[in-house]
């Protein structure tokens, strides 16, 4: 079972439509010195079915991992990406030709043939909300997925599971009037500046990227306009408060 997280942190209102999506890397633990997995590519598909028109390739960091230094709660970040928020319902995981296991001080090649041709595809079936940070972590099952063969070798048959999770919070609303273009901003109970954005031209903000706690939300408008403040905003991971309307006086 697969549950998803959204993120995002901008200064513009003009994206609040989008989502912020890291993929991360994880392992469960297997009886080897050393799991070194080649990645090459990570892609999404935000539509239904299989059309080959909704993948998007990610930006990620490619590289070859060692997954074995990342177990009991370790991961590493792959990349992270901004999307419109919507449907997701699979990741496809492409690696390259070096993949290794070591055992006994012995590095010995593996090869994943489906994997390295058409990727390996992961379910996720999330829905992504604007505003929202999601982490979705790919835990590789190194026991499982390495296989020894008769001859004293070893394939590669990668056995992971897509494991998501809301990261963030956000909260959104109005000002009025419109002709008072503000900045607002999310302050945290310390005093800290967290989020910053405009408001559109409904007068529509979005402060995003914000972890669960109680913020206030600060309005500094253009001159001939004086600023304001809403205080005791909670904030909770994956859900977007509404801050309702704040008047400008």
């Amino acid at each position: 079972m697969i549950t998803l997280s959204l993120w995002l942190f901008a200064c513009s209102s003009d994206d609040t439509a989008n989502a912020k999506l890291e993929i991360r890397l994880t392992d469960a633990p297997g009886d080897y010195e050393e799991v070194n997995i080649d990645v090459r590519s990570i892609e999404i598909h935000s539509d239904e079915g299989d059309l080959e028109s909704g993948w998007r390739t990610l930006s990620i960091n490619p590289g070859i991992y060692n997954v074995l230094e990342l177990t009991n709660g370790l991961d590493t970040l792959l990349g992270a990406t901004e999307l419109p928020a919507g449907h997701v319902s699979q990741i496809r995981l492409i690696l390259g030709d070096n993949n290794s296991v070591k055992t006994n001080g012995v590095v010995t090649f593996l090869k994943t043939p489906s994997a390295q041709t058409s990727g390996l595809k992961l379910k996720v079936n999330a829905d992504l909300k604007p505003g929202i940070t999601y982490a979705i972590t790919l835990d590789f099952d190194a026991a499982r997925s390495i296989v020894a063969k008769g001859n004293g070798g070893f394939n590669l048959k990668p056995v992971i599971r897509a494991l998501s999770e809301a990261t963030s919070g956000a909260i959104k609303g109005i000002v009025l009037p419109l002709d008072a273009a503000p900045a607002v901003f999310a302050v945290s109970t310390t005093g800290d500046t967290l989020a910053t954005a405009y408001t559109d031209a409904s007068g529509r903000f979005l402060l995003r990227a914000l972890d669960p706690g109680t913020y206030t939300v600060k309005v500094s408008p253009k001159t001939g306009y004086a600023p304001t403040e809403k205080i005791g905003v909670s904030v909770t991971l994956g859900t977007v408060t509404d801050a309702g309307t704040i008047s400008v006086p």
